[in-house]
């Protein structure tokens, strides 16, 4: 009778067996070959692991699951709506994969969500407006991929949002100016998108930036004197857009500043003074910062030719220096003064400076000489 009992056993464990060693029903989900118990998994990493095909739908059933990182593989496909069961996740990364389609708008559910990070997919479509939902995120990343439409302005309400990484997509239309409620980033990189309009005054508010990148845009318009406001600001990237007008004075409180890449835009007007207050800062290597604008003379002592960089002076008017007769704007009208404008009037082809014309008769020679050491013996 007992021999009969442990035969009917073993035959019962071998005929589970035999149905391919499949996880138990309603309490392990299967997942690229391996069962994970539903109310244990609290933590899924399958970095790296040469995982293929597409993320299983039947991964919403890890209820319990609150971290979630899937990267370095070559998954595809779109992500599952299921996703959104998983409300307890704080920590989902799909980071670096082939993931393709749009963000399901069900990830609105994850209300928990700290980090979200899908960087170098191919998504597309719109970045749905629920993800403004997501009020606990502190780090979002949705850098290169393939997402349209515009960036939506519920991205405002996530005030606890310390990194926003949006670069290299195709996004559109205008930087939303409910940016500016994002009080605690730290790092907002936007380039690289083909984002339009002008650079909203409201960015003024992210005080505690410390990187700013808005540059391989279209952006247009001047840019805001509120700039001077991000004290903290480590690196300002504005390079390869449109953007008009001064420079404003009020850059020069950004004394922390590191790197300042404003080359290829429309900038006009002079460079202000204040840039030297934080110029010897500035790395070495970002040569030519400044060029291809229109940026016009005279530029401030503490800049060399590499930092101004070929400038569009074709639409330029002559500013002549403060004091009538300082030629080389030392603040000081003297014997250095005079060997300039002997040096203008003998070179070849001859001297056309505006500001050497001394009597105003709109030829430089001998009689402005003469005026510029009447001018020195006056003072």
């Amino acid at each position: 009778m007992i021999y009969k009992q442990k035969l009917i056993t073993l035959m019962t464990i071998f005929s589970f067996m035999s149905v391919g060693w499949g996880c138990i029903d309603g309490v392990e989900v299967e997942l690229w070959g391996e069962c994970y118990n539903i109310e244990e998994t609290t933590e899924l990493n399958l970095s790296t692991s040469g995982l293929t095909g597409e993320i299983p739908p039947e991964i919403g059933n890890l209820t319990n699951l609150t971290y979630l990182k899937l990267i370095n593989n070559q998954l595809e496909g779109s992500i599952p709506s299921e996703i959104s069961n998983l409300t307890n996740l704080y920590y989902l990364s799909f980071y670096n994969n082939q993931l393709s389609g749009e963000i399901p708008s069900e990830i609105g559910n994850l209300l928990n969500l700290e980090t979200l990070d899908l960087f170098n997919n191919n998504l597309t479509g719109e970045i749905p407006s629920e993800i403004g939902n997501l009020t606990n995120l502190w780090d979002l990343n949705l850098g290169n991929n393939e997402f349209t439409g515009e960036i939506p302005s519920e991205i405002g309400n996530l005030t606890n949002l310390e990194f926003l990484w949006l670069y290299g997509n195709q996004l559109q239309g205008e930087i939303p100016p409910e940016i500016g409620n994002l009080t605690n980033l730290t790092l907002l990189y936007l380039s690289n998108n083909q984002l339009i309009g002008e650079i909203p005054s409201e960015i003024g508010n992210l005080t505690n930036l410390t990187s700013l990148s808005l540059n391989d845009n279209q952006l247009t318009g001047e840019i805001p004197p509120e700039i001077g406001n991000l004290l903290n600001l480590l690196y300002l990237n504005v390079n390869y857009n449109q953007i008009t007008g001064e420079i404003p004075s009020e850059i020069g409180n950004l004394t922390n500043l590191q790197n300042l890449l404003l080359k290829h835009n429309q900038l006009t007007g002079v460079i202000p003074e204040s840039i030297c207050q934080f110029y010897s800062n500035l790395n070495t290597f970002n040569t030519e910062w400044l060029s291809n604008n229109q940026l016009c003379p005279p530029y401030p002592e503490c800049l060399d030719e590499e930092d101004i960089g070929f400038q569009d002076t074709s639409e330029c008017v002559e500013v002549c220096p403060d004091s009538l007769g300082d030629l080389n704007s030392d603040t000081f009208v003297d014997i250095f003064d005079i060997i300039i404008m002997v040096d203008c009037i003998v070179s070849d082809p001859g001297c056309e400076e505006i500001c050497y014309d001394m009597n105003e008769d709109s030829l430089i020679n001998i009689f402005d000489i003469i005026e510029l050491v009447n001018i020195i013996l006056d003072i």
